[in-house]
């Protein structure tokens, strides 16, 4: 089972894994091995399995379907679709201690810069502005500090992307180069939510 989650954010009972696209049917088959045969739903926010203890888990994908939706014979299999799709994402990952800016084609890094210490926002800005403008780019992936990234986009430079729809915030501890290839993984993987049976 994936568990590469923050741990932030959760209730009690229950925990989070980004699980990559390509593994999602293992996962739910796992699941249901552990916990008994399971139903499966649509919900506000994606796939909800209820199993025959009473654990729940819900399943998002990385982004909207914004008319693309995923192929398949079952919801989980279309929400697998669709997360496996290669969507433009612009990574700006910031904090006092650094950043990283990069362009990827799904979890795949095209362009990239970063630097050990954290530049006045227009200056990252600029940075950003210059690998974004060279490649397409449909969602923001931000991470790192919040108030910082924040300042980061409300830079004339960026007004252009500043309707893109921001996908989930990474935790990211220390923007680097080394990071973002797991950072555009995490931000293409299925957001699972599980929440143990009660009693």
């Amino acid at each position: 089972m994936d568990r590469r989650a923050s741990a932030a954010h959760q209730s009690p009972g229950s925990r989070v894994a980004l699980v990559p696209a390509a593994r999602l049917q293992g996962w739910v088959e796992r699941f249901a091995a552990s916990h008994g045969p399971v139903d499966e739903d649509l919900d506000d926010d994606g796939v909800l399995l209820r199993a025959a203890d009473g654990a729940i888990a819900r399943l998002k994908a990385p982004w909207p379907a914004d008319g693309r939706p995923g192929r398949g014979a079952n919801e989980v299999d279309r929400l697998a679709s669709l997360s496996n799709q290669e969507r433009g994402l612009g990574l700006l990952l910031v904090r006092k201690g650094g950043y990283a800016i990069a362009a990827a084609s799904g979890a795949t890094i095209l362009s990239s810069k970063s630097g050990n210490r954290f530049l006045e926002a227009k200056a990252t800005a600029e940075h950003a502005a210059r690998i974004f403008n060279d490649h397409r780019i449909e969602y923001i992936v931000p991470g790192g500090d919040r108030v910082l990234v924040e300042q980061v986009l409300a830079q004339p430079l960026l007004r252009a992307l500043s309707g893109r729809t921001r996908l989930a915030f990474l935790d990211v501890q220390a923007p680097k180069t080394a990071v973002l290839a797991k950072a555009a993984a995490d931000a293409c993987a299925v957001r699972v939510t599980v929440t143990d049976p009660p009693g």
